[in-house]
């Protein structure tokens, strides 16, 4: 890719990048949300025409036109949010369009055949027939994968793809890209985890506001300097340290239970305390941290706030108790992505900016609303040109701080945070951390769930570790603790 630009009004997208990917070769794109990088995939896979710039792949030039001439030219891109049909099974998926037919009937029998050739060389079992949307996470990735080898790609994208995954179908995701990179197929990987990129990547290169800053081996790009390159200034520390002042209990849990998914948990947050929930995905720790914000029913247990029992039969419920819960999908559970930014920031607090009385039916204080946000815009380092803009136009970090924002409008003394950092650059991480650790200074309660384990570590004062439900291990030194005794509680 020689000399690619975008512009989107107001916005240069894409400012003459150029990017080479060989035979073979695990490429690592790196960069903060909004540097460009899903533009520039986009751009390659036919779904953005570039301004100006040229694509050649095995030296010929390719229009890309659109992803039908982006695939036929042998490149295939893995969105974090898998395009698949979900009432199809994976052997329709992997051929869609592509139906091996004589005389206008599909040969099921062929592409059966051809299926099980397919996701055997993914290293993923999974059944051909199954339609998509009873397949897990791993398994449609599979089918993804499998969709790229059925076009013959010579160019393989993929957009986060481990951010749903178990460590060990990440160990597996690595080993098929280890595949695949042996069949002389050239991989793109966009990943904001530092680890994988030192675990698997050829080359790095990073891109800021547009540009490309630099390219380099893995091995000439040290993390520190990575970082550095991404957000454009020097940053300290990964995990910023803080000074501990731990006082008495405020979040009390005790025998909470749902089904088989929470079976008797109990814990207790303090004051100034940051508790991290892990455990692998499904060990409970989501459903855990619902039931405490009321999104589902308890079948049992109590839970208080500063030794108050409280009755919570629904978020309503946990919002007036002082409770918040920043959800791990903040797209779909925690904002309305078409409403602007000042809408989804007032959703919670429509009370508090109320002229009159609110239960009446009184009329928002816009004024109110849009001073009380700007406060919020400048603290929280929000990059929102404007108030009114639709919220699903930011970048992964800056949607996660207008969450952030409602919730310390709404004087929140609990704050549980599901998977904080998901999908969201270094930078941003970094001033996510350095918000949870103001808000531990203030003496309020965070709990936090994460699967990323140098993050719990990081993070942390204590370690809880869940298994099947249950709470199997803590950790009360993360300092002095290793992932690898994480992962020996996770998996008892």
């Amino acid at each position: 890719m020689r000399g690619i630009s975008k512009q989107y009004p107001g916005v240069k997208a894409l400012d003459g990048v150029d990017l080479t990917l060989g035979r073979g070769e695990v490429l690592a794109l790196m960069g903060e949300n909004g540097a460009g990088k899903s533009t520039l995939m986009k751009v390659l896979g036919g779904a953005v025409r570039p301004d100006a710039g040229v694509i050649r792949i095995d030296g010929q030039p390719q229009a890309m036109l659109s992803p039908l001439a982006a695939r036929a030219a042998g490149v295939a891109v893995i969105y974090q949010e898998f395009n698949l049909v979900p009432a199809l099974s994976a052997q329709e998926n992997i051929f869609l369009g592509l139906e091996r037919a004589t005389a206008g009937f599909v040969r099921a029998g062929e592409e059966r055949r051809q299926a099980v050739e397919l996701l055997a060389r993914t290293g993923v079992e999974v059944p051909p027939g199954v339609p998509c949307r009873r397949l897990t996470v791993a398994q449609q990735q599979a089918v993804e994968i499998a969709k790229a080898l059925a076009v013959d790609a010579k160019v393989i994208v993929m957009d986060e793809p481990t951010a749903t995954l178990t460590p060990q179908e990440v160990q597996k995701l690595f080993a098929v890209i280890a595949d695949l990179t042996r069949q002389g197929i050239g991989v793109i990987y966009v990943s904001h985890r530092l680890d994988e990129i030192e675990a698997i990547a050829d080359r790095v290169q990073v891109l800021r506001d547009g540009q490309s800053v630099a390219c380099r081996t893995a091995a000439e790009m040290p993390r520190r300097e990575l970082i550095e390159l991404m957000v454009g200034r020097s940053l300290e520390e990964e995990f910023p340290k803080r000074q501990r002042a731990i006082g008495q209990p405020r979040l009390v849990v005790r025998g909470l239970c749902r089904g088989t998914a929470v079976r008797d948990v109990s814990f207790e947050v303090r004051a100034g305390e940051i508790v991290a929930l892990a455990g692998l995905v499904g060990a409970g720790r989501t459903e855990t941290v619902r039931l405490i914000f009321g999104a589902d029913r308890a079948d049992a247990g109590t839970i208080e706030l500063d030794g108050r029992r409280l009755s919570i039969r629904s978020p309503r419920d946990a919002i007036a108790a002082g409770i918040c819960l920043l959800t791990e999908d903040r797209k779909h559970q925690g904002l309305v992505l078409s409403q602007s930014v000042l809408h989804n920031f007032g959703l919670p607090n429509a009370a508090h900016f109320a002229r009159g009385s609110w239960a009446g039916g009184g009329w928002i204080d816009r004024g109110r609303e849009r001073r009380a946000f700007a406060g919020y815009a400048e603290s929280l380092r929000i990059r929102a040109n404007a108030a009114d803009r639709p919220v699903g136009t930011l970048s992964g970090g800056n949607q996660q701080k207008v969450v952030l924002a409602k919730w310390l409008q709404s004087a929140s003394e609990v704050l549980v945070f599901d998977e904080p950092t998901r999908g969201i650059d270094v930078g941003a991480k970094v001033e996510i951390y350095g918000l949870m650790n103001d808000l531990a200074a203030r003496g309020k309660a965070v709990l936090m769930v994460s699967s990323e384990l140098p993050e719990v570590l990081g993070m942390a004062d204590r370690i809880l570790v869940m298994h099947e439900g249950r709470i199997t291990g803590e950790i009360s030194d993360p300092a002095t603790a290793s992932q690898a005794d994480i992962l020996s509680l996770a998996i008892r």
